[in-house]
């Protein structure tokens, strides 16, 4: 019985040749990175913001180092204090969904809710007003019909 020396391999037919086209391609992007590309670069003087260019390039300059990082504030609460803030609002958050849960919901006194609605919509429509309605809405469209063209 033969065995892989690798068992979790990928047979891949010239495995081995797109593996070394594939390390050459990374060493050839990574080559572009070796020097510095800003050394000699040449501003146009044409160019609109050659002037600001100018002015705002200091060539001896130094580098920013590690201990050029200001120290932490003092008047910023510490990090565990933001922990302790989120616990409160996920605790909040968790108290107001178990407060409107469906079966929470209960309705109470509807017969006086409803009865203060009829009240405030005023009295119930009379059964014979139905044919004086239709005859209004009638009127309305014959008012809202065009007249007819003066070509005819």
């Amino acid at each position: 019985m033969r065995t892989r020396s690798r068992p979790f391999v990928n047979d891949i037919p010239g495995g081995l040749a797109l593996r070394l086209v594939a390390t050459g391609n990374l060493c050839l992007i990574l080559g572009g990175c070796v020097g510095n590309p800003f050394a000699d670069a040449k501003i146009d003087p044409r160019s609109p913001v050659a002037s600001e260019v100018a002015r705002s390039v200091r060539p001896g300059a130094a580098y920013p180092t590690f201990a050029s990082i200001p120290p932490v504030p003092k008047d910023v609460r510490p990090h565990r204090q933001y922990g302790i803030q989120a616990a409160r609002v996920d605790a909040a958050a968790a108290e107001l969904v178990r407060d409107t849960a469906d079966e929470t919901w209960t309705l109470r006194n509807t017969d006086a809710f409803a009865a203060e609605t009829r009240a405030a919509a005023g009295p119930d429509a009379v059964p014979g007003q139905a044919a004086d309605t239709e005859a209004f809405a009638k009127e309305l469209r014959r008012r809202a019909t065009p007249p007819p063209s003066p070509r005819r």
